[in-house]
């Protein structure tokens, strides 16, 4: 038996080889993206530990003082971020301190800034995406 072709089966040869290359391409592009929003969550962590450690060390930052009974420890501007710098020039980051300071005495309040830039080359996400993060950290006499 002879098997007769019409024109209609030989013009859908090959469209499935498109259709997954189709496919192929979206599942790169996907996967470009949420590799581009992990490194951009994890670098927001980074920088969030970072403001939380020059906040801590800006707590150090403390003048001790002896009242009439009581012992005080008291925060000051310029203590913060003194402690706040030096932590910073000591970590390897390219992060920047943009404030530090204390507001009422007691906390140290540093912020930090920085830039996310993708790993991947894509055309779905941003070249540059500025971060900030701010640490708080209380000091305490016992």
């Amino acid at each position: 038996m002879r098997r007769m072709t019409s024109r209609r089966d030989a013009d859908d040869e090959g469209s499935v080889l498109l259709l997954a290359l189709g496919y192929a391409l979206l599942a790169i592009a996907v996967i470009f993206v949420c590799v581009c929003a992990t490194d951009l969550y994890i670098t927001q962590k980074r920088l969030d530990s970072l403001a939380d450690s020059a906040a801590l060390a800006g707590a150090d930052g403390f003048t001790f003082s002896i009242d009439a009974a009581a012992p005080h420890a008291e925060l000051t501007d310029d203590g913060v971020l003194e402690q706040a710098e030096a932590l910073l020039a000591a970590t390897p980051t390219d992060a920047v301190l943009v404030s530090a300071g204390t507001p009422d005495g007691v906390s140290a309040r540093v912020t930090v800034a920085g830039v996310w830039h993708p790993p991947l080359l894509s055309p779905f996400v941003p070249e540059g995406v500025p971060l900030e993060s701010t640490g708080t950290s209380r000091t305490a006499l016992q």
